[in-house]
């Protein structure tokens, strides 16, 4: 996204009525501590597992209900047609999105074993931390680019979260995922935003699915 793109207090006035986004840093530092509380919690027993899947659970709603607002925000700055309600272009094929797509058949991905769910999740946040940095990163409207920040940081956590979840229940941990950053072929700026809408709506189908298998866990744990 070069300087073809809106700035926010600029060329795109719609963008007035909903920026600056509220940050919601001090929710996000509680939500942080717990995960981290968890993940240092080497006991390894029921209530540390019930513990760590409710951390990254509370953590992954939270994550999906910013999303929503950024979403919102990042599509009035894209302009038209992204933010027409039915436009919905092809997934591109880039380097950007190459990540497990949360479109796998519900009744395909229940009948994974818990362990490899939990590795996918890891490996599609890996990926969409660095995408979502990478928008940030050209970003022009510096509200818009504090909160793309802001998120990343709580994805980073969620990264951490997952992985303290899969150690407190005995799984071992995939290997870290290359980053991805913006290697690959030039595209221009049209195809840079359909790229950037598809993250979004990647992440945001990834977040509605870990948080129905992190509450799944939470009911295994209580049976």
């Amino acid at each position: 996204m070069q300087s073809s793109h809106r700035e926010c207090s600029g060329f795109n006035p719609a963008l007035r009525s909903v920026l600056p986004l509220p940050v919601h840093q001090n929710h996000l530092i509680l939500l942080l501590a717990a995960a981290m509380a968890t993940a240092l919690d080497s006991s390894h027993n029921l209530a540390s597992e019930r513990s760590s899947i409710e951390s990254t659970y509370e953590l992954t709603k939270y994550l999906e209900y910013q999303l929503k607002e950024i979403k919102d925000v990042y599509l009035t700055y894209l302009g038209p047609p992204f933010n027409e309600k039915d436009f919905s272009p092809p997934r591109p094929n880039s380097t950007a999105l190459s990540l497990p797509s949360a479109a796998t058949r519900l009744e395909l991905w229940h009948g994974l074993e818990n362990q490899a769910r939990l590795a996918q999740n890891q490996k599609a946040y890996s990926v969409l931390l660095a995408a979502v940095r990478e928008l940030a990163r050209s970003t022009l409207c510096p509200s818009l680019k504090t909160s793309l920040l802001h998120f990343c940081t709580g994805l980073d956590g969620l990264l951490g979260s997952i992985s303290a979840l899969m150690t407190t229940l005995g799984y071992a941990l995939p290997p870290s995922s290359a980053n991805t950053g913006s290697d690959g072929p030039t595209m221009n700026d049209f195809a840079r935003k359909v790229e950037g809408f598809w993250i979004l709506r990647e992440l945001q189908s990834w977040l509605w699915r870990s948080a129905k298998d992190f509450n799944r866990l939470k009911r295994r744990l209580r049976g």
